[in-house]
């Protein structure tokens, strides 16, 4: 690995020599490719120096003991050591940074978050659920926008979508797709027994303006009338919009905006992200290919996660992680799950690329 340190640190100059370009600076896309891979860079030759740095002071220190006696030796056999145990880790630190990027790494997302099977009560878990994801955004010092609503009878959601902007957001919240089940007490259960319920989530890379072209020959476009729940119109105007790539199939509707620009802004957003995510997976022949390892059937026996109400407990089924403080995690505080899952992902790609 510090073999390939000189070329990735000549490589690193020549991107930031490019990045002070006028030229470059004027192409916003060639420009935001350039500042990613400035990122790549700068964290990876930080990272191979520091090691560099102390490979070197673990061969010092085993030069050093050859000649040494005494408490001399001791200390400097500490040393040796603490470096020894500093080369390992920066070299698995470095490894991991040289595989292959996740192309959607440092991207915003856009969030579907959807009632599944359950009726009422699948949509009030997917209010808990944005509820959990807004509370860990602010936690990550990340910007939430909430895009478009559909709030159910009871106060819950139909449908939620929502953007989430920061550092690490791709990263983090990409494994956040796919069924999640809830077991407990509904509040329309009369006699106290526990259902699961079940609500799907969907994480879409959220795209960059020169990097989906939509023809405008290709949408249909509809307007109506924005409506609350039970289809209690909360409009007079037909400021809702409804747009259909007919080439795909892809339809987006958004009603939560004051106008119709600014809903019709709002669904271009979201219609780009999932084109996209779909040009991303264009191996599958349909939108339902393309997404069924997030979404599934949205089944309850399906799932990637159960919260567990009565016993206070979430699981996560992909890495057999249980822990029993389900109130903090639906409060935001997710870290626990979200980095033993970013730990096997890591763990397995290292293992693959040996």
């Amino acid at each position: 690995m510090l073999e390939k340190l000189p070329a990735l640190e000549q490589e690193l100059a020549d991107v930031e020599a490019r990045l002070a370009d006028p030229d470059v600076f004027a192409d916003q896309g060639r420009y935001r490719d350039l500042a990613r891979r400035h990122k790549e860079l700068d964290t990876v030759v930080g990272r191979g120096r520091e090691l560099r740095s102390r490979t070197d002071d673990a061969a010092t220190a085993r030069e050093m003991l050859a000649e040494l006696t005494g408490d001399d030796r001791e200390l400097i056999r500490a040393e040796l050591v603490e470096a020894e145990a500093d080369v390992a880790r920066l070299t698995d630190e470095v490894r991991l940074l040289l595989l292959p990027r996740d192309p959607n790494e440092g991207r915003n997302v856009i969030v579907e978050i959807r009632g599944a099977e359950g009726g009422e009560e699948a949509n009030l878990f997917a209010r808990d659920l944005f509820g959990m994801y807004q509370g860990y955004a602010q936690r990550q010092g990340w910007k939430v926008e909430v895009l478009n609503t559909d709030v159910s009878d009871l106060g819950g959601f139909n449908e939620v979508t929502f953007s989430v902007a920061g550092e690490g957001a791709w990263s983090r919240l990409k494994h956040e797709g796919g069924p999640h089940r809830v077991q407990r007490v509904p509040v329309t259960e009369s006699q106290g027994r526990i259902h699961t319920s079940s609500a799907t989530v969907t994480v879409l890379p959220e795209a960059d303006e020169v990097e989906v072209a939509i023809d405008p020959n290709d949408l249909t476009v509809e307007y109506f009338r924005s409506s609350g729940p039970g289809g209690q119109s909360v409009n007079t105007t037909d400021s809702a919009v409804r747009l259909t790539h007919k080439p795909t199939g892809v339809t987006v509707s958004m009603q939560d905006q004051k106008s119709q620009i600014q809903n019709k802004a709002k669904a271009m957003q979201v219609l780009a992200s999932r084109l996209l995510k779909l040009e991303q997976d264009r191996q599958a022949a349909e939108l339902s290919d393309a997404r069924r390892d997030q979404t599934g059937a949205g089944g309850r026996s399906e799932k990637i996660r159960t919260y567990n109400f009565k016993e206070n407990r979430v699981t996560d089924h992909r890495i057999g992680l249980t822990i029993y403080k389900l109130d903090k995690v639906l409060a935001g505080e997710l870290d626990d799950v979200s980095d033993a899952l970013v730990q096997d992902e890591q763990t397995r790609r290292l293992t693959e690329a040996t």
